[in-house]
């Protein structure tokens, strides 16, 4: 398939800036897979459609505050760094990191850049694939540390506002540090809405993907198959896996980070295996689902895996009508927007 037939017209103002609130209050596309039938409601009316023995899985990734913005040591210039993910075979605390820097081709390695109030020293190192740099603190020390006195939450760019509550980008389950995004199709629940469906009989287990460059990776290339993932890491606990694989109901992912931690851990007939790892499947239409039966994600942007991952799951054709039928009642885009619930 070609990157062209992933594409849209979108108007710019129907891209949300600020979050519904109450979180719930979300406007929520209905899309069946068999009828092709569209129903427009309100998330917080999401229950009608979940069944008692159903398993809804979440992504409990947080959004680190890993943007820092600095000066040169030297010089007094800007830079802007983004950290990615610990290097390989670290962990969150460590002090080296993989990242992208701006402007990176005019950074040397070796450069220092100071951080924060403080003027913390971060060493900007050597060039790795993708126009990342190895990060690191000349003087010692966690990175977390650091991210926690001086980063910023990075939001996307199309965002243009920062919004008045902090934690507005961040799930109500959100417990495990480690994304650079949000799994946004997540800030639709509301502590309470979670509960009513428990009420309901609809079971609520976690997962961990860490979101990082490979969701948000740009396709560049004009045939889809070419295209190569990031990997980002995941973790599916003992106890969600036995969840998962005794229900009685339907297992419904929320968000397409838990769609690729799951199918990256079935196998052929749909059980999913406890662990951690790493995935870098990327999902275009012909794939073929082994555990997942239902879908909650928000409105993606054209071209991207995101959208090529929905559109395997419920038909390109239907996808792109629902995207425009969005459009016609203008419903809001994107991570702040509003959502879809895929049967």
């Amino acid at each position: 398939m070609r990157l062209a037939d992933f594409d849209y017209t979108l108007p710019s103002d129907l891209i949300a800036q600020q979050p519904a609130s109450p979180r719930d209050a979300s406007r929520l596309l209905v899309v069946n897979r068999a009828t092709g039938r569209l129903m427009h409601r309100v998330f917080r009316e999401i229950g009608d459609y979940l069944q008692e023995g159903d398993v809804a899985v979440v992504n409990d990734t947080r959004v680190l505050p890993a943007r820092l913005r600095g000066r040169r040591a030297a010089t007094g210039g800007a830079v802007e760094v983004l950290l990615l993910r610990p290097a390989e075979g670290g962990k969150a605390g460590d002090g080296a990191w993989e990242a992208l820097v701006r402007p990176g081709r005019r950074v040397r390695d070796g450069t220092i850049v100071e951080v924060g109030t403080g003027a913390t020293p971060v060493r900007i190192g050597a060039r790795l694939p993708d126009g990342r740099r190895m990060i690191s603190l000349p003087s010692g020390g966690e990175m977390m540390d650091l991210l926690r006195r001086a980063g910023e939450v990075p939001l996307p760019p199309y965002i243009k506002r920062i919004p008045d509550d902090p934690e507005a980008y961040q799930t109500v389950y959100a417990r495990e540090d480690g994304a650079v995004a949000a799994p946004t199709a997540g800030l639709h629940f509301t502590p309470e809405l979670l509960e009513q469906l428990r009420q309901r009989g609809v079971g609520i287990v976690t997962l961990t993907l860490h979101v990082g460059l490979g969701t948000f990776q740009p396709v560049t290339v004009d045939d889809i198959r070419q295209h190569r993932m990031e990997v980002e890491h995941y973790t599916i606990p003992p106890q969600a896996a036995v969840a998962i694989n005794n229900r009685r109901g339907r297992l419904v992912a929320v968000g397409t980070t838990t769609v690729r931690a799951l199918e990256t851990a079935a196998d052929g007939g749909g059980r999913v295996s406890a662990g951690s790892g790493w995935t870098d499947l990327f999902i275009y239409p012909g794939f073929t689902f082994r555990a997942v039966e239902a879908l909650v994600t928000n409105f993606h942007l054209p071209r991207t895996t995101l959208l090529m991952l929905v559109c395997a799951f419920a038909g390109r054709e239907l996808v792109l009508r629902a995207y425009a039928e969005a459009t016609r009642e203008r419903y809001r885009f994107y991570s702040f927007g509003d959502a879809m619930l895929v049967l």
